[in-house]
């Protein structure tokens, strides 16, 4: 009998307290707000001013100017760590003997660069107008002239050398300025070394979108598949192929 009453009472004060919560808990929901403009407006933090170039291609405010026409101040030979001593003329530079990287490290970057096949035109192929930009030593953007010289697709002007084609060839002809410009993220890595985000990469070319955010591999092989490092900062390398290529205008914006 006391067992019965225990277990009557029991249901009683359950159900009475399950009213209760559900009672409670119905009006403590608020009623949202309606929405007006104002509340998915975020006004902080506020952009900070940067002051475009007086051109499409002039460098702007927050950019470091690493060829501005006068001198390699910027840069040093790769191997030995010695000045550039490529030739510049004309407020611009030609491919000497040795790669030139830049003498400061980067990370995340934006990255604007013009270049000039040879006015001369010899070879085919690979053999014709080739350098290539290194982005932080390691993972190669190329430039060669692509002006109606056919060649392996992944290996043409504006293709992350042999893992990615450019979308479209966008090339001028020699003896006219090709543009890059560039958007790189670094890759991130592991304490163990092991890779946790890839490197991409973004290019246009003359204005000419043809690498979308791509994935890069590992660092640039000519023989063999990529396979990532781990590795901090690092330089901005130009390569010496044997092809009097020029540059000029060359800056980059840290991101």
């Amino acid at each position: 009998m006391k067992h019965t009453i225990f277990k009557g009472a029991a249901i009683a004060v359950a159900t009475v307290g399950m009213l209760s919560f559900s009672d409670v808990h119905a009006q403590k929901v608020p009623t949202p707000p309606k929405m007006v403009p104002e509340m998915t407006e975020f006004w902080e933090p506020e952009p900070r001013v940067v002051t475009p170039g007086t051109n499409i291609t002039a460098p702007p405010s927050d950019a470091i100017v690493l060829f501005d026409g006068k001198n390699l101040s910027e840069w040093k030979a790769k191997s030995g760590g010695t000045e550039a001593t490529w030739p510049v003329k004309n407020g611009e530079f030609t491919v000497g003997k040795g790669d030139i990287s830049t003498k400061r490290e980067f990370g995340d970057f934006q990255l604007h660069i013009e270049w000039s096949a040879p006015d001369k035109v010899e070879g085919q192929g690979q053999g014709r107008g080739n350098s290539g930009i290194f982005l932080q030593d390691r993972y190669e953007v190329q430039v060669l002239d692509s002006y109606n010289n056919r060649t392996y697709s992944n290996g043409q002007a504006a293709s992350v050398y042999k893992q990615h084609r450019p979308l479209v060839n966008a090339m001028r002809k020699p003896t006219e300025w090709n543009v890059y410009d560039v958007i790189y993220t670094a890759p991130r890595f592991k304490e163990d070394g092991s890779v946790f985000t890839p490197a991409r990469v973004t290019v246009l070319h003359n204005g000419v979108l043809v690498q979308n955010n791509v994935e890069v591999k590992g660092p640039t092989e000519y023989i063999g598949l990529p396979a990532y490092k781990a590795h901090g900062k690092a330089p901005i390398t130009l390569q010496d192929h044997g092809n009097p290529v020029a540059f000029r205008n060359i800056w980059i914006r840290e991101l």
